[in-house]
């Protein structure tokens, strides 16, 4: 088997297990978003300033987190991307030699 396919495999895995983990990861910080939602409704003892900055920490931890699982499919689109065109460089070389 040619290593170029080999890494693209590899690649393909990663990607698969990087999305299925960080699925996992949102569903339980979706979790514990709703169980702090619930907590500040409850929390009348609370200032209405903290509750502000819960929901602003809230809503830059999200757009932190959305922007990490840009930026990973992101690289691992270059690197497959890299792979492919690398590959099909080389039978497109092949073919010109036969």
């Amino acid at each position: 088997m040619d290593q170029k396919q080999i890494i693209r495999q590899m690649l393909e895995f990663n990607k698969a297990a990087f999305d299925n983990h960080f699925k996992a990861m949102l569903f339980f910080q979706n979790q514990n978003e709703q169980y702090l939602l619930r907590f500040l409704d409850k929390a009348t003892w609370l200032p209405e300033e903290g509750k502000k900055a819960m929901n602003e920490w809230l809503s830059a931890y999200k757009k932190g987190r959305e922007s990490f699982k840009d930026y990973a499919d992101e690289g691992y689109k270059k690197a497959t991307d890299y792979f492919t065109n690398l590959q099909s460089q080389e039978e497109r070389q092949n073919k010109g030699k036969a």
